[in-house]
């Protein structure tokens, strides 16, 4: 039960030849002197844009006047190809939430899009959700079976007929939340308005990350510390994993309920490694320093005589400096990345010349022919990535490329939110560290150590699924992640 009022500072289709997806991005905002904030919404979600690329959306309503009315704007692209102007000036209301995605259960399509947008009998409810439920298809089928009609393919649209099924006979929409919490498993970070009130909640393992921010009088609820700083709004704290935060004209409440022993939790490492953005914090952590650490770690448990320490843009930079700070050789840029190309883009046929990573990625000649190389990527998931990069690296004329990656090999798939295939695709599967070296023509290959993962992020509890199969919770018996080349 919510039984605590508090003051806010004191509250404790896929691409076969890429590497890792990124997943979804969730943005709430209540302006209590009434402003619109559909334009904050649409600048945050472009800040959060790194963490989907498929389809964007806003949904708005007044808190003043008659209850119910949202009005939404969502589609398929990029926050700059959904909206226009008039777009964002035509949606109206000081409540508010946005969502970006990228699809890693579900299809990829309009109908899928986010904020979902729910009439029920208590009024109505607007989610944007970012993870993965791992029982989705025994609760649709359960709810299904009551009445329920459902009109897209994602497990977010599970949450939100939990929620309006359990407000039939909870005293608030909150108490409805904390109810459904504990039906739902897997991973959710969510952002939900109802008339009245905006809502965030984490599931308790805190795979993904959920902040709060204030601007004047004005509250929000974010995947990301950046999206905050974008808007200009001063961070407060993270949710807790496993907390319900409630902010209405009443005040702002936090239910604790489902919060389990902190020794439990399970935080996505990849939101350190991979996902999130360098200017970001996540429970307190930078994670620019937790990839500098990374590189660092790399350096003294792979060391190797180089001429030039390069990494992999973006999120492999970072740990490349790490590394040239930790061991000395000179750190220097290798790669043009071309910041146009986002997931819409038209992939090359097989057919064709190009190479998808080509289009992305070029290379400065200049910098590396006859020079012997640090290569510093996130993660090698198939490989074929790899073995591009490594390839383009010395045709411009390295003369040895040494390949670091900032984390463990991944063994096996993950059912909370990040797009990794089944075992028999994966590079390190039944396969040597020299092996793949080999398969990626690399002439050395090193790993982060599993055991350097803690200290990357000062001791905070951790999911280590995908790498050594222990999960924090029993997965799936069947794969819950959508469409895969299998």
């Amino acid at each position: 039960m919510l039984d605590k009022q508090c003051d806010i500072n004191d509250l404790g289709k896929k691409e076969p030849e890429t590497g890792l997806r990124e997943e979804c991005g969730v943005m709430g905002i209540y302006d209590f002197d009434g402003n619109d904030v559909a334009f904050s919404l649409y600048y945050g979600l472009f800040a959060l844009q790194h963490r989907g690329q498929e389809s964007a959306g806003i949904a708005v309503s007044q808190t003043e006047g008659p209850k119910g009315i949202v009005n939404s704007h969502k589609d398929m692209g990029l926050v700059n190809e959904v909206f226009t102007e008039e777009d964002v000036e035509n949606l109206h209301g000081n409540i508010g939430v946005g969502h970006v995605r990228y699809s890693t259960a579900g299809e990829s399509t309009r109908e899928n899009a986010q904020p979902l947008v729910l009439n029920y009998a208590k009024g109505t409810l607007a989610l944007g959700h970012n993870g993965n439920l791992i029982n989705a298809d025994t609760l649709r089928h359960e709810l299904s079976m009551t009445g329920a009609i459902f009109q897209t393919t994602i497990d977010s649209e599970t949450i939100a007929y939990l929620i309006a099924r359990e407000r039939l006979n909870s005293k608030s929409v909150e108490e409805a939340v904390v109810r459904t919490m504990k039906h739902i498993k897997g991973a959710y970070s969510v952002v939900m308005m109802s008339p009245r009130k905006l809502i965030g909640f984490r599931d308790p393992f805190g795979f993904h990350p959920l902040v709060i921010g204030k601007r004047d009088h004005a509250y929000f609820i974010a995947s990301e510390t950046c999206a905050l700083d974008t808007i200009g709004a001063k961070y407060v704290r993270d949710v807790r994993p496993g907390e319900v935060v409630t902010i209405s004209p009443d005040g702002i409440f936090s239910d604790t309920t489902n919060c389990i022993d902190e020794r439990k939790e399970a935080r996505c490492i990849f939101e350190y490694i991979y996902f999130a953005r360098n200017d970001s914090y996540i429970d307190g952590i930078s994670v620019y320093d937790s990839r500098i650490k990374a590189g660092k770690f790399l350096a003294q448990d792979s060391p190797v005589d180089a001429d030039l320490v390069v990494g992999v843009p973006e999120s492999g930079n970072a740990a490349a400096l790490g590394y040239s700070m930790e061991s000395g050789i000179p750190f220097a840029q290798a790669f043009v990345k071309n910041g146009y190309v986002g997931r819409t883009f038209i992939r090359p046929k097989q057919s064709a010349r190009e190479s998808s990573v080509q289009v992305k990625l070029n290379v400065l000649r200049e910098v590396v022919k006859g020079k012997r190389i640090i290569m510093i990527d996130d993660s090698i998931v198939r490989g074929t990535t790899s073995d591009r990069i490594v390839g383009m690296l010395k045709e411009a004329g390295a003369t040895e490329v040494h390949v670091r990656i900032s984390s463990p090999p991944f063994l096996w798939p993950c059912y909370f939110g990040i797009d990794i295939p089944i075992r028999e695709q994966l590079i390190a599967y039944n396969r040597s560290i020299e092996e793949i070296s080999k398969l990626i023509g690399s002439d050395s290959l090193g790993y982060l150590r599993i055991e350097r993962l803690t200290e990357m992020v000062e001791g905070l509890p951790i999911c280590r699924g995908c790498f050594n199969g222990d999960y924090p919770m029993e997965p799936p018996k069947n794969d819950i992640r959508g469409n895969y080349d299998k």
